[in-house]
């Protein structure tokens, strides 16, 4: 996977960040989601590539980035903090504006740093979510069985932890297959990779603590910046077989929150860029390259 690209561990100052770099061409930071790690991309990314000086990230706690030591408030794993790892890595690189792709947990980071960081941010992608904030709100039976995990992975330490411990691949798997419309859409080495680090119970625990931030400090943020806008160009992609389609409008969604927002579902379930490769990075080129 990602034949070509370099691999760094670059310091910012908050976190060490584990990153694959390769392309050239303006800068374009991939985000991640849960379970997995920068891996994720490793379909889309020698697309994106070709016209992209690419950076696939691992979030802090996941992969092969830090494993933060938390707090009582979760706050180390907020998504305003996991922003500012972000942006501080495009900085370490020389990059001072740049356009971001986000999936899932990596989408939800993407949002808050479009708006804590709105003068680096040149153009948005937020693949298959809605805003947290939105999707807690709008939770009842439906999305309580489809998200079992957000209310799962939130209970006290070390309760999740342990459960996960018991059988991280299991666990793993079965994510990927609930969220999924077929596990062959995923590369062998792919899931070798992601569990390679979800069987380390450090990674179990960050990702715990993510989740457990999503549902206290994250909100309070969301909160408080209910009428703040993502003021670029934003595109919304989402899975036509997964949860956020058959939940929500998400383009009615978004257009509350952001100026500029455009978007449509692909035929696939969650995890678009390895479920629907071409078609998301067709998508993302045809957005990013205006």
């Amino acid at each position: 996977m990602f034949e070509g690209f370099d691999t760094r561990h670059v310091s910012t100052g908050s976190a060490e960040i584990h990153c694959r770099i390769g392309g050239g061409g303006p800068p374009l930071l991939l985000l991640h989601g849960y379970p997995q790690t920068h891996a994720l991309w490793h379909k889309v990314a020698p697309m994106l590539a070709e016209r992209f000086t690419v950076v696939a990230s691992d979030l802090r706690g996941y992969g092969d980035s830090e494993r933060v030591v938390s707090d009582a408030r979760h706050f180390a794993y907020s998504k305003r903090v996991m922003a500012l790892d972000q942006v501080n890595l495009m900085t370490a690189l020389g990059y001072s504006r740049f356009a971001v792709a986000g999936h899932d947990r990596g989408a939800r980071v993407a949002h808050r740093m479009a708006l804590d960081h709105r003068e680096r941010v040149s153009r948005l992608a937020l693949l298959d979510i809605v805003p947290t904030y939105d999707a807690f709100a709008a939770t009842d039976t439906f999305m309580a069985t489809a998200y079992f995990h957000w209310f799962f992975l939130i209970q006290p330490f070390d309760f999740p932890e342990r459960m996960i411990g018991n059988d991280p691949e299991l666990f793993l798997r079965q994510c990927l297959s609930r969220w999924s419309g077929s596990m062959g859409a995923f590369a062998p080495e792919a899931i070798a990779e992601y569990l390679r680090c979800f069987q380390d119970p450090a990674v179990i625990h960050a990702s715990c603590e993510d989740y457990r931030a999503a549902a206290s400090v994250d909100l309070e943020h969301d909160a408080a910046d209910r009428d703040r806008r993502i003021d670029c160009p934003l595109l919304v992609l989402w899975g036509k077989q997964g949860v956020v389609h058959k939940a929500f409008d998400p383009l009615k969604v978004w257009r509350d929150r952001a100026v500029s927002v455009e978007g449509r579902p692909l035929p696939c379930g969650h995890f678009l860029p390895e479920e629907a490769p071409e078609k998301t990075a067709g998508d993302l080129l045809e957005f990013f390259t205006r």
